[in-house]
C-alpha cells in the first residue's frame, strides 16, 4: 500500500472537520484514498466494503460488540461463555497510571487501555522502565476518543481503563499469534504473527493450513519458511468458533505456549476494513464468506 504523502498533508488539517461533520463521507473518503476505489455501501460485494458497512451500521448499535471490543468486557465475555480458562491473567485495572502500584507487579508484564487498539506498552522489566514517559503516553490515551479518532464507534462507549496482564513467553520470546477470521459463525482463514519485536512476520493461511498468499495485505512481509501448525488448531479453530457465533464477522486472536490455549483479543474491524491485498481477487473471495443482516 502506498500512500500519497503529499496529498495527505494537505487534507490532513481538514479530516477532523470531516469526521465530525459527515463520519460516513469520512469513509468513503478514507476508503478511497488507501484503496483507491470507491466504496460501494448501497450494495457492497468485497468483504472490505461489508467491513465499512459493519464499521458504520451494525456495530455501533450492538451492546455485545461493544462488550467484546474493551479489553475489560471481552474477558467477561468469556467467562459467561464457559472459557474463562483461556483468560491470560490479570493483575489489575485502574483508572490512571498514578493509580498503579509497580511495588506488587511481576518483573515482566503488559499495560493495555481498555478502550482502544494498539494502545499498548510492554515491560520487558519494571526496574528499567521510564514511569514518566509511560505516564504521558497513557495520559494521553485514556484522554482520547478512540472510536472518533478511528471512526470505529463501537469503541466510543467503552469505560477508559488500563488493564495490566501478565506477560506471555514462548521459548523465551513474545508467542506467535494465530489470528483466525470467522465469517457468520465459520472460521475461514487466518494469519499467523511471529517475530514480533525482532523480525515480524505475516503467514496468511486457509483454515485448513494451505497458503492463501493472496490475501496478504498492506505490504506486509511473510515468513521465510511457513509457520508450524499446533498439535491443538482444531481445538483453536472450534475455539474461534464459538466465541465469533452471535456477530457477521469477527476476527479471534489466540496464542498456543506448551500445548495450552490463551486468549488475546477479538477485532471486529481489522485495520479499519481498508486493507489493500496482494491479489484482489482475496477481497471478493472473502466478501462471498460474508453474509450481513437484512
Amino acid at each position: 500500500m502506498h500512500e500519497n504523502l503529499r496529498l495527505r498533508a494537505i487534507v490532513e488539517p481538514f479530516r477532523g472537520l470531516v469526521k465530525a461533520i459527515s463520519p460516513v463521507l469520512y469513509v468513503k473518503l478514507q476508503y478511497r484514498y488507501l484503496t483507491h476505489r470507491k466504496l460501494n455501501l448501497a450494495n457492497p460485494v468485497r468483504y472490505t466494503e461489508k467491513l465499512q458497512h459493519l464499521r458504520l451500521y451494525e456495530y455501533p448499535r450492538d451492546p455485545l460488540v461493544k462488550e467484546c471490543a474493551s479489553r475489560l468486557g471481552a474477558r467477561e465475555y468469556l467467562k459467561r461463555t464457559g472459557h474463562g480458562d483461556l483468560l491470560v491473567p490479570l493483575i489489575g485495572s485502574y483508572s490512571s497510571f498514578e493509580e498503579i502500584d509497580f511495588s506488587a507487579f511481576p518483573d515482566s508484564f503488559v499495560l493495555k487501555c481498555n478502550h482502544a487498539s494498539g494502545f499498548n506498552a510492554i515491560v520487558e522489566d519494571k526496574n528499567a522502565m521510564d514511569k514518566a514517559v509511560l505516564a504521558k503516553k497513557f495520559k494521553k490515551w485514556l484522554a482520547t476518543d478512540y472510536g472518533k479518532m478511528t471512526v470505529e464507534p463501537h469503541y466510543s462507549e467503552i469505560e477508559r481503563k488500563i488493564v495490566a496482564e501478565r506477560m506471555l513467553r514462548e521459548n523465551g520470546h513474545l508467542p506467535t499469534e494465530y489470528k483466525i477470521h470467522c465469517f457468520n459463525g465459520k472460521a475461514k482463514n487466518l494469519y499467523v504473527v511471529r517475530g514480533r519485536g525482532k523480525d515480524i512476520r505475516y503467514d496468511q493461511l486457509y483454515i485448513d493450513w494451505t497458503p492463501f498468499d493472496e490475501s496478504q495485505f498492506n505490504g506486509w512481509k511473510k515468513g521465510d519458511v511457513p509457520p508450524e501448525r499446533p498439535s491443538n488448531f482444531d481445538e483453536m479453530a472450534k475455539i474461534a468458533e464459538e466465541l465469533s457465533k452471535p456477530f457477521p464477522f469477527v476476527r479471534v486472536d489466540l496464542y498456543s505456549i506448551d500445548g495450552r490455549i490463551y486468549f488475546s483479543e477479538l477485532t471486529f474491524t481489522p485495520a479499519k476494513g481498508t486493507l489493500v491485498f496482494d491479489d484482489d481477487k482475496a477481497d471478493f473471495i472473502q466478501g462471498e464468506w460474508l453474509s450481513l443482516p437484512r
